[in-house]
């Protein structure tokens, strides 16, 4: 299983002008190349397709110049995530007919940014990486309604991104409407009905706040208060019903709160895969989620961890210990070769 690197990290809840500017696409792939912990190194990145990282109409020489960059690192590419959200080029997948083609167009954009970072050969494996971009009021009046719409929506660019050999994953994130709770979420990927094809990308931060209910209390799992063996239960139950549909996996940690800028509002915290209040055994609840993971095509694993301060995420350790989490996740999913007696 490869081990890749998120570089949205220096983009999500980054501000120009503040104490928290964006960091460039050179540098987090600075950073991620020079991790190296007993001699292992990140494989690749996944990359988020807009300014100032990446153009999602950048020019095919551009994008093979991005691509020569990244590979001249020693690392591939992987999942891509699609500029869905409002004041990107997408917009709400529940939406108006206006809104729901934007949300389509900017799939078709991800498909053309894929095909050449394929044809050129940084990319070999990975997804790309949707949600609802509607927050979880739009839908809180009628949600079976906006379960269908959404539906409706990922089923479109589910056709487009079959046409294009891609895959799509929904990220399970309690701020999306749709996504917000374990149920809804299937229920989602139900409607959409294209096993295979548009699937679920699990983030074990994200993940969390679907056992506790958060924006979603009827549908929780697990009280904030709990047993390691009412855990074990819990996350058992969410695991075997969003398993089957996933098709990308994020490695993260969480302490148990929520945070958010803008329309992240109200979402998982990300915290160091380090942190001492870090509520989850990140090799043990990620060995779960990954079980069967090559039968579903997943050939690599990604670090996220977004929304630290820009003085964590510029210190080199944070990354080596982040590679570190990865190497233990990937052991924990390595079946051993027993050794014979006496060899």
């Amino acid at each position: 299983m490869k081990l890749h690197n998120a570089m949205w990290p220096g983009l999500v809840g980054k501000e120009p002008g503040t104490d928290h500017p964006p960091i460039s696409l050179d540098r987090m792939l600075e950073l991620t190349a020079n991790a190296k912990v007993d001699g292992k190194k990140f494989d690749g990145v996944d990359i988020f397709l807009f300014h100032p990282h990446t153009d999602p109409d950048a020019s095919e020489s551009d994008l093979r110049k991005m691509a020569d960059k990244i590979a001249a690192k020693g690392l591939a590419v992987g999942s891509i995530v699609a500029p869905v959200w409002p004041g990107t080029v997408g917009d709400s997948a529940m939406g108006s007919i206006e809104q729901r083609a934007k949300f389509i167009d900017a799939i078709r954009k991800s498909c053309r940014v894929a095909r050449i970072l394929n044809e050129h050969g940084v990319r070999k494996y990975g997804v790309i990486r949707i949600d609802s971009a509607t927050g979880t009021k739009a839908a809180a009046k009628n949600a079976k309604g906006a379960i269908k719409q959404i539906a409706a929506t990922f089923r479109e660019a589910g056709m487009v991104a079959a046409g294009h050999g891609e895959r799509l994953a929904a990220e399970g994130e309690v701020c999306w409407a749709g996504m917000h709770s374990w149920k809804s979420m299937l229920a989602v990927l139900e409607a959409v009905d294209m096993p295979g094809t548009v699937g679920f990308q699990a983030d074990l931060a994200h993940t969390y706040l679907y056992l506790l209910g958060v924006n979603a209390p009827k549908d929780a799992l697990l009280a904030k208060k709990h047993t390691p063996k009412q855990f074990d239960k819990a996350y058992d139950k969410l695991v075997s019903a969003l398993r089957p549909w996933t098709i990308d996996f994020h490695v993260a940690q969480n302490d148990g709160t929520v945070h958010g800028t803008g329309t992240h509002e109200k979402t998982g915290r990300h915290c160091a895969a380090d942190d001492p209040k870090g509520k989850l055994d990140i090799a043990a609840c990620s060995k779960v989620w990954l079980e069967g993971a090559s039968a579903r095509g997943m050939r690599h694993i990604c670090w996220d961890g977004c929304m630290f301060p820009n003085e964590v995420l510029e210190r080199q350790e944070t990354w080596n210990t982040v590679l570190r989490t990865m190497i233990s996740v990937r052991d924990a999913i390595t079946p051993t070769t027993p050794t014979t007696a006496g060899a």
